[in-house]
Formats: structure tokens, C-alpha cells, sequence
């Protein structure tokens, strides 16, 4: 998928990443092995490992480390949804939980 837009970089902090529940139980499941942090610019640590990311209009790609090849989107300042290889919208979601100051 190709990326448009200005380079830009993602508020820092933690993401945790869950999937929707249903109507019978939890509202959403966590995938704590997707949970990253921003550490600054263009850098990410996951899993203990860090890695690289690129954010370039509202596509996220990861570019090294541990989460390499992963793609998002953002939907708002807080929010980004998870992108296939063929470019659709995945139901994964990584939400903005721990904002670093």
C-alpha cells in the first residue's frame, strides 16, 4: 500500500491493542503481545525490544523491530486501527492508554 501525506510522529506513550468482544461477554480483548510505546520521534519499544516506525499522513507502518511489517491507521489523535497487507481496515485497535509527558 502506498503512503501519502507529511511525515509526522505519533504522541508518545503507551498503545495497548485489543480486538472487539461481543454482546455475551468482554466489550473488547486484549492482544498484549500487539502493545507498544512511543518513546520518542520515530522510535517504539515493544515486547522489551525496540524498533522503528514511519507515520506518514494518517499510515502508520513499523519498519524495524519487533512489530516490523505491521501497519496502522490513525483515526484520531488517539486512536489507530490495524491495515492488511491488501490495505483493508483489520478489527484491531490500539488506543492511546499512558501518555508520556
Amino acid at each position: 500500500m502506498a503512503q501519502a501525506g507529511p511525515i509526522d510522529t505519533l504522541p508518545l506513550g503507551k498503545y495497548e491493542c485489543t480486538l472487539p468482544g461481543d454482546a455475551g461477554g468482554a466489550a473488547w480483548h486484549r492482544i498484549p503481545g500487539r502493545d507498544f510505546t512511543i518513546l520518542n520521534a520515530s522510535s517504539y519499544e515493544a515486547g522489551g525490544e525496540r524498533g522503528v516506525y514511519l507515520l506518514r499522513g494518517a499510515q502508520v507502518t513499523f519498519t524495524r523491530g519487533p512489530l516490523k511489517g505491521m501497519m496502522l491507521e490513525r483515526s484520531s489523535q488517539r486512536i489507530l486501527r490495524e491495515r492488511d497487507e491488501k490495505g483493508e481496515l483489520g478489527p484491531m485497535r490500539c488506543v492511546l492508554t499512558s501518555p508520556l509527558r
